[in-house]
């Protein structure tokens, strides 16, 4: 289904690379940059912030300034990409991801390191969708597009993990400029390979860039996720959450507005028409939600109730990521059997199972008894779950809306972690505020607030696996 009124970037008739595997490993190198980098910094905001002079509110905006950019530029950047080349857009985000990242590292003032990282967030903008769509591109049979899904998703998975071990590696090796250096030399391994591997793109027919479009629902997002870090740092009922909110309402309907009447939209309303892309975004906002606050939740918990220091951290958190990793090589082959829609089911089934195992640990906790099973059953479920959910949202999409499909369910994934961040954060912060009143010890308060925040990442998985229920079979 081609829903633009005029022609975009040519799909591919032909293959993009005679090595598309070699290729799919680059672009997944790629693509690993964009996920460590929302996660590796986190444990160099202490020694970063002594050294620049930033205090707490201050480095909550190192990670704000990246999030803002990417959530909010991810649907212009995969319009961009149909539009003007899926591979010229790639090289380009990806170009400067690499000179952002450099920028960082050197930064010697924090207005200099805030302004590098929302480049940074521009540049994933750029890279993240394109990448998805080249992947489409390269893998346009049913088969192998599943399984490489599964290495695209084996990816997200280390990354996320991989972001914590080696963030605490770098940065009391090395300091923490390596957290950002450390994106160069792999970036232009991806900018030196990617054009020997993939041909170039073919030029189609331009029309004008919806630029109202463009404008209103950069707005829109760039709002929205600004509410909801608002939400951590000052509450639901603070003016500035309030206002974002409303700005980010107002501005959504705009652009509803404006895409029903142009003649060429930045996204075809018709686009969600798709059922399973439609249904994989939902249940991709979903998944996003329960990631990024288990990966919070777990990073506090050990550190601040169990007592391991950084490294030991993110040493736990390697048997999840081991789970995930396997089984989304696995998952293609559950998939050709049983059909998309019955694995996603069992997958989210499987990580609420293991995230409720999980809310029972104590405050004093032996990893091996209380902790490593069910990481390994949440990384089974996790890693099923987004496989699969990048699946649908790619199903029958054709080459001209490609980068569209990237764009939407890598803004579902960044959404819905904001909203699971702020959402369960905050009920597991007001539950260890409650039991601290009235006379609990510290690690007792944070372990059931923690043990609250597991309970509602099992609750939103349960949500998603009931709203799978709407996919087609396939």
């Amino acid at each position: 289904m081609n829903t633009l009124t005029a022609p975009v970037a040519a799909p591919a008739t032909t293959t993009r690379s005679t090595r598309r595997w070699l290729a799919l490993s680059i672009l997944a190198l790629a693509q690993f940059l964009v996920v460590l980098d929302a996660s590796i910094v986190n444990i160099a905001l202490p020694v970063l912030g002594a050294q620049l002079g930033m205090n707490t509110a201050a480095l909550a905006w190192v990670i704000t300034a990246y999030v803002l950019a990417f959530g909010g530029l991810l649907l212009l950047g995969g319009r961009l990409a149909d539009r003007y080349g899926h591979r010229r857009i790639f090289l380009i985000g990806t170009a400067g991801f690499v000179a952002s990242s450099a920028l960082a590292g050197l930064s010697f003032t924090s207005e200099m390191l805030l302004a590098a990282r929302a480049l940074q967030g521009a540049s994933a903008a750029l890279l993240a969708p394109a990448a998805l769509a080249l992947l489409t591109h390269l893998f346009p049979e049913t088969g192998d597009r599943t399984k490489a899904l599964g290495v695209w998703g084996g990816v997200a998975g280390i990354g996320s993990a991989a972001g914590v071990l080696l963030g605490g590696v770098l940065t009391a090796a090395l300091g923490w400029q390596s957290v950002f250096f450390v994106n160069v030399p792999i970036g232009a391994i991806v900018l030196i390979a990617i054009p020997l591997l993939i041909t170039p793109d073919v030029a189609g027919a331009r029309g004008k860039l919806d630029l109202p479009g463009a404008a209103t629902i950069t707005g829109a997002l760039v709002a929205a996720v600004g509410a909801l870090s608002a939400i951590e740092q000052v509450g639901f009922a603070h003016p500035l959450t309030i206002g974002l909110a409303a700005a980010s309402v107002v501005l959504g309907v705009a652009f509803v507005r404006i895409e029903r009447r142009t003649a060429e939209p930045l996204v075809p309303l018709a686009v969600f028409r798709n059922r399973n892309l439609t249904v994989g975004n939902i249940v991709m906002l979903l998944i996003g939600a329960a990631m990024v606050a288990l990966f919070f939740a777990l990073s506090v918990y050990m550190q601040s109730v169990l007592g391991y220091d950084a490294l030991t951290t993110g040493l736990t958190q390697l048997p999840l990521a081991g789970a995930l990793v396997i089984v989304a090589g696995v998952v293609p082959a559950v998939i050709a059997r049983v059909g998309a829609k019955a694995t996603l089911v069992g997958s989210l089934v499987v990580l609420a199972a293991g995230l409720v195992w999980l809310s029972f640990a104590p405050a004093d906790a032996q990893f091996l008894v209380h902790v490593l099973g069910p990481s390994i059953v949440i990384g089974v479920g996790m890693g099923g779950a987004f496989v699969t959910t990048t699946q649908l949202s790619v199903d029958g999409v054709e080459g001209g809306e490609s980068g569209l499909a990237g764009g939407l369910v890598n803004t579902s994934q960044q959404i819905g972690g904001a909203l699971g961040l702020a959402v369960l954060g905050t009920i597991a912060a007001l539950r260890t505020d409650e039991l601290l009143a009235s006379g609990v010890a510290a690690p007792e308060a944070i372990t059931s607030g923690f043990s609250w925040l597991f309970l509602g990442t099992a609750v939103v998985a349960v949500v998603a696996a009931i709203a799978t229920g709407f996919a087609r079979k396939n």
